[in-house]
């Protein structure tokens, strides 16, 4: 099911001031480049100082205690996507949980394509032409512009689709997919659906059980306010017939034992890799219970009210935005298109007010930024487009 609009509303200023006091980051410029880093809270240097007391005094028994942290980070991000507890896992980055979805399929024709489009992230296409060895057929949906046409895209989803790999988001405008309706072909015809949330989760809601989404990949160093760590989602009921080649010791059924597995562990489980890295899990743990506290749903109406008000000022200037205007179709992101963009923002950088720029010049305010840094950055971005 699609989600309603939510009405664009901020944080009511005794919640966001005690909010933004927990991002040490906020004090030294205007930042608007969650979409791409987002901020951290202060209370990582807590867990970063008790990183290393532990490994100062270490005991192989504290391992148990890393395995709880790992477990308990998963479960809060299954509860930001409306997921069952256990249903998540963590691991090095988003490239690395895609190839292992990738490597459970038999690419054997009929049924060997897998459909993606050109608002992709990098990674996307590149892990699936990979497999074009085993006999994957990556048909790629061009868009000719920063909007994904989604008829064309559906057109392109018959009974020879094995995958669909779209973004819920594209990184270049912000603009959303409309997952139920994709989700509702897909399986009409058999295919499933894999689901790029890095630019959604933790700013946009997502309902991965209600919507029916077979897998959903993202990462928690953008929206969820944490550090370099993959997430993956995978639809319950899918999980038995999963079983990934590419994979590592802590897939299998007997794995802390330290005997030889013969079996896959129960669950998502089973798509874990090596030796896990705890510590990006357990500083991230931090900026998602703030998230949590604050709920997913007033992080979206605070983040469109921001978002709505770089529209208007981009309108009133003249400067043209290639996001959509409708808050149901936009993510977190507005993305302005302005000349010698990349220049433009080196030159913002300089004046310590932060975006980004991937062909467009990229504006993403979070839950703890305010309407008067959006304006501070507007009128900034006006003097330099007309100095």
């Amino acid at each position: 099911m699609s989600q309603p609009e939510q009405s664009p509303r901020c944080l009511d200023a005794d919640t966001h001031a005690a909010l933004r006091a927990e991002f040490p980051l906020l004090q030294t410029c205007v930042y608007l480049n969650s979409n791409s880093t987002g901020a951290v809270p202060r209370g990582a240097e807590r867990v970063l100082h008790d990183y290393w007391e532990t490994l100062r005094g270490w005991r192989d028994e504290l391992w148990q205690d890393w395995h709880t942290g790992l477990d308990r980070y998963a479960d809060s991000v299954a509860a930001l996507l409306g997921a069952p507890p256990g249903s998540v896992l963590t691991d090095a980055n988003l490239s690395t949980f895609l190839a292992r979805v990738a490597s459970c399929f038999d690419y054997r024709p009929p049924r060997n394509r897998v459909v993606i489009t050109d608002l992709d992230y990098p990674t996307v296409p590149f892990i699936f032409r990979a497999y074009g060895r085993y006999g994957a057929e990556v048909d790629v949906v061009g868009t000719g512009g920063p909007h994904l046409d989604q008829d064309a895209l559906e057109a392109r989803i018959d009974e020879r689709t094995l995958l669909v790999c779209v973004p819920h988001a594209s990184f270049t405008s912000g603009a959303t997919v409309d997952l139920s309706r994709l989700v509702a072909h897909a399986h009409q015809v058999g295919a499933l659906v894999v689901v790029d949330a890095f630019q959604t989760v933790g700013v946009v809601p997502l309902d991965v059980t209600a919507l029916g989404v077979d897998v959903v990949i993202g990462g928690s160093h953008k929206w969820l306010c944490g550090v370099g760590t993959g997430l993956l989602y995978v639809r319950p009921a899918l999980l038995p017939s999963l079983t990934p080649a590419a994979t590592g010791w802590q897939a299998g059924d007997r794995a802390l034992t330290f005997r030889p597995s013969y079996g896959w562990a129960p669950g998502v489980r089973r798509f874990a890799g090596g030796t896990p890295y705890p510590l990006t899990s357990l500083v991230s743990q931090v900026g998602i219970d703030l998230l949590l506290g604050v709920g997913v749903d007033a992080i979206r109406r605070h983040s469109l009210a921001l978002t709505q008000r770089v529209l208007d000022r981009a309108e009133a200037a003249g400067i043209v935005a290639v996001s959509p205007t409708s808050p149901a179709q936009r993510g977190g992101v507005v993305c302005l298109d302005v000349p010698d963009g990349e220049a433009v923002k080196r030159r913002l950088a300089a004046r310590d007010v932060i975006c980004s720029w991937r062909g467009y010049l990229r504006v993403g305010p979070h839950v703890y930024n305010t309407l008067d840094e959006i304006d501070l950055f507007m009128d900034a971005l006006e003097k330099e487009l007309h100095r």
